[in-house]
């Protein structure tokens, strides 16, 4: 079987190609994936897949019924949406929307989605079970996965799966992590009341500009010392809003920020934390205060089943000396842990990264390239882990 699916791969190389270099070429953002869903729709239908459009807004989803001889369902996400970049490689087949740019591999991993169903759809008779491909809407604004969800696009879901490129794994490679494999991400908004007053007289005012820069300080310092630091927590304030003019002391100043941390336990603190650290510095200098903590999406929790059939299925594919058990998890967040509320899954690291080039841009990057041979990795990766799913026992 796993002969069959490489073949079956191989071939359709050249089209996964075209297909991936349309979509790049045209990539649209967070809920505007109007085209890119109906392109995708379009090849889905054209390989005999049941479709359901306009999922989860601008989502879709193909499903393969398989023999019905298992009453499992093994779902398949990959997403759609691009950044608000604007892009600066010289490809032929560089985006030609202004500003906007897939500088974190989505398109890759539309295109994966679509080879892996274009392979399974071949060999329907195969699988015992069904396999539904979710084609999400706006990871990188971290909705579309509770859009999806709010669309019933995990019910009777058994377990899921998912990829996600990444560039310092050289192509023809990828990467495996059991349990947490990407960090919790919430906002945070911190607001100081001052009283305002001139520059010059700063006794007669409540400064919050001086105030707000000791709330940084003090959580930054506070962070390494109260803090377990085998639970990483990493804030980061990323804009600040406050003042009228240079001479004039501010009376109000608004702090925003993420908040990333891996084990909920530590995740579930913060909010206090956070407050009683913040109610400390405003209390001690006279300045009233405001904390908003927004929880965004948990962590992506690996498991551990799932995660080993992705292992076996990659080391019978490429060898071990292709396959890397990353040993330790990413601060950055993905809303693929929403799916995990509802079916257990994993997700796995797709190397993308030229062998032959001393710099691979990161992610987010204007100049990010991915090797495209890496496609047919992710194919038969994912194809072949469907299909050695069927094989395991309920």
């Amino acid at each position: 079987m796993l002969t069959q699916i490489k073949d079956l791969a191989t071939k359709l190389a050249p089209r996964l190609i075209e297909i991936r270099r349309h979509i790049h070429t045209h990539p649209e953002l967070s809920g505007q994936e109007s085209q890119t869903a109906a392109f995708v729709a379009g090849v889905l239908s054209s390989n005999g897949l049941y479709v359901q459009e306009r999922v989860g807004k601008t989502g879709v989803i193909g499903e393969l019924p398989g023999t019905n001889k298992d009453s499992r369902l093994l779902a398949v996400r990959t997403d759609m949406d691009a950044l608000p970049i604007q892009e600066r490689t010289s490809l032929e087949y560089a985006s030609r929307a202004k500003g906007i740019m897939h500088a974190c591999g989505h398109d890759v991993h539309t295109t994966v989605g679509l080879g892996t169903a274009m392979v399974l759809s071949q060999m329907s008779e195969e699988l015992p079970g069904k396999v539904r491909f979710l084609f999400q809407p706006a990871e990188e604004i971290a909705q579309g996965a509770n859009w999806m969800v709010a669309d019933r696009a995990m019910e009777n879901a058994s377990a899921i799966l998912g990829v996600h490129v990444f560039p310092s794994i050289p192509a023809g490679s990828i990467g495996v992590r059991y349990g947490a494999l990407t960090a919790a991400a919430d906002e945070l908004e911190i607001i100081i009341v001052g009283e305002s007053g001139h520059g010059a007289r700063p006794h007669q005012a409540i400064d919050a500009i001086w105030i707000a820069s000791q709330v940084i300080t003090t959580l930054q310092q506070a962070i390494s010392r109260t803090q377990n630091p085998l639970r990483p927590v990493v804030l980061s304030i990323g804009q600040i809003n406050g003042g009228r003019a240079p001479n004039v002391i501010a009376d109000r100043v608004q702090l925003l920020g993420t908040v990333r941390s891996l084990h909920p336990e530590t995740r579930n603190n913060l909010p206090d934390w956070i407050e009683k650290i913040v109610a400390s510095v405003c209390d001690a200098n006279g300045a009233k205060y405001e904390v908003n903590y927004r929880r965004g999406v948990p962590s992506v929790q690996n498991d551990y089943t799932l995660t080993q059939l992705l292992q076996s299925a990659a080391e019978e594919a490429w060898g071990s000396d292709r396959v890397q058990v990353l040993p330790e998890p990413s601060l950055g967040s993905e809303d693929f842990s929403v799916y995990l509320d509802h079916a257990p899954g994993s997700m796995f690291r797709l190397g993308v990264g030229f062998k032959d080039r001393a710099i691979n841009h990161p992610l987010h990057h204007p100049q990010f390239e991915v090797d495209e041979s890496s496609i047919v990795t992710g194919v038969v990766t994912l194809a072949y882990t469907v299909y050695k799913y069927w094989q395991s026992s309920d």
